[in-house]
């Protein structure tokens, strides 16, 4: 309906203006201070970062509730991908958040998602524009599978601090008497993701195009 439409178009530039902002902002240092700048990525673009990756989370009710026509499963895959390894693992350990791995993870997710809120926001007006549309379909093939490493490798260099720190390791009482031992979870994990990718990836090869999050390409015609 036309109400939906516009609560989408207004989604879609709230995120819009969150990415660009952070993107922007990290072009920015980048370019005035150089290195110096990735150390503390997360500080000056952090909270941003983490209310538009919880804004995200709407995207699956969208689905859900049948007034956006995209995949469920690859969609709510890379949505609870990147909150699991922003809040529980970035987030949570300070040591981790002045790797530059955060610092490359955060361009890749923002450049993709400055990407597609621009093209969804003009679909939503029934407006196309080539370089845009192919750029959308076509930044994700590169992009997606290094954010994928680059998720796998912030993970394996968060593990000793976590194995250090005891977070989030806890032992259950009795009668459970069970000890989880958050580093292995974190192992599993990583098996979960590539399981996860490869199953999409392969799927998405004998689909048409897809955007970044799986969705395939719809006419624009």
């Amino acid at each position: 309906s036309f109400t939906m439409n516009i609560y989408l178009f207004l989604y879609d530039l709230m995120q819009f203006c969150g990415h660009s902002w952070i993107f922007t902002n990290m072009i920015i240092r980048f370019v005035s201070f150089g290195k110096d700048s990735l150390a503390d990525t997360f500080y000056s673009i952090g909270l941003v970062m983490r209310l538009c990756q919880l804004l995200s989370v709407l995207e699956i009710l969208h689905i859900l509730i049948g007034i956006d026509k995209s995949r469920l499963f690859p969609r709510f895959l890379q949505i609870t991908e990147r909150v699991i390894v922003l809040f529980a693992v970035i987030n949570s350990q300070e040591e981790i958040q002045g790797k530059y791995v955060v610092c490359v993870l955060f361009f890749l997710w923002n450049l993709l998602d400055v990407v597609r809120h621009t093209y969804n926001m003009l679909a939503r007006m029934g407006l196309y524009y080539p370089p845009l549309t192919w750029l959308n379909f076509s930044l994700c093939i590169p992009l997606y599978p290094l954010s994928v490493l680059a998720k796998a490798f912030a993970i394996c260099v968060s593990l000793p601090y976590f194995e250090s720190s005891g977070t989030y390791s806890i032992k259950l009482p009795l009668p459970f008497a069970i000890s989880i031992y958050f580093p292995y979870v974190l192992k599993i994990y990583l098996l979960v993701l590539f399981t996860g990718k490869y199953l999409t990836f392969q799927k998405a090869g004998s689909q048409h195009k897809w955007d970044a999050y799986g969705n395939k390409k719809s006419k624009e015609h």
